[in-house]
């Protein structure tokens, strides 16, 4: 029987939040931003271990309490230049069969719930290749000119925008992401194998954090009652 993983890719800066403190390092409800992704995940039954992969000269990390998640959580200084880069690192450096599970979920999504994770690990336990959070698109698309002028609007049919958790077989995803480092997420490295990821319906509580005001909008949905 195959296990199920977790991966939190975490040395990035997150320049658009306009802040010196690492994004995932931000105040939110009174933790680090980061720490509300590694609750969530350390806190499903389903998933044996918790890597976060962090730049060789994180030093922040250390400077929270994160002794509440035990042995289950574990910090790999090995982050590269990229996000692709990070989980790959992450892969070939973590103790992970090949055949088992990887959820790899980004550090700015704090709002992940347990539901969102049974939905997707029940989903795809049995899946031939895999797959992904996401949500169908419903605002209406504009494709742009080079100076914010409508070209023309996009039909949204069959659009989907995707999140966090991305689940997929370890050994498959290390070879995608050799095969393919320029990609912006997991299931665009699984694509490029020819295999076909599924989208696991989700919601738009699980959105990322990439602006100051989303900080505001999840501090709101964490100090909901869930």
């Amino acid at each position: 029987m195959s296990n199920f993983h977790a991966l939190v890719p975490a040395a990035g800066f997150g320049a658009r939040m306009g802040h010196e403190l690492p994004k995932q390092y931000l105040p939110l409800a009174g933790q680090p931003m980061i720490a509300h992704a590694l609750a969530t995940l350390c806190a499903c039954e389903q998933i044996s271990r918790v890597w976060v992969v962090l730049s060789p000269e994180d030093t922040q990390f250390r400077h929270y309490d994160f002794s509440r998640f035990g042995d289950k959580l574990q910090p790999l200084y090995c982050g590269g230049t990229s996000r692709a880069e990070s989980v790959l690192n992450g892969l070939l450096a973590a103790d992970i069969d090949a055949d088992d599970w990887l959820l790899v979920h980004d550090a700015a999504r704090p709002c992940l719930t347990q539901a969102h994770l049974h939905k997707l690990i029940s989903e795809l336990k049995n899946d031939a290749v895999g797959g992904l959070l996401a949500v169908p698109v419903a605002d209406t698309l504009k494709r742009a000119d080079g100076v914010a002028r409508v070209l023309r609007t996009e039909s949204r049919a069959q659009l989907w925008q995707a999140q966090t958790p991305q689940m997929f077989r370890a050994g498959v995803l290390a070879r995608a992401l050799q095969q393919c480092p320029d990609v912006t997420d997991d299931a665009s490295a699984i694509e490029a194998l020819g295999l076909q990821p599924k989208l696991v319906a989700c919601d738009a509580t699980n959105f990322k954090v990439t602006y100051p005001q989303d900080l505001l909008l999840a501090e709101l949905l964490i100090n909901q009652p869930r």
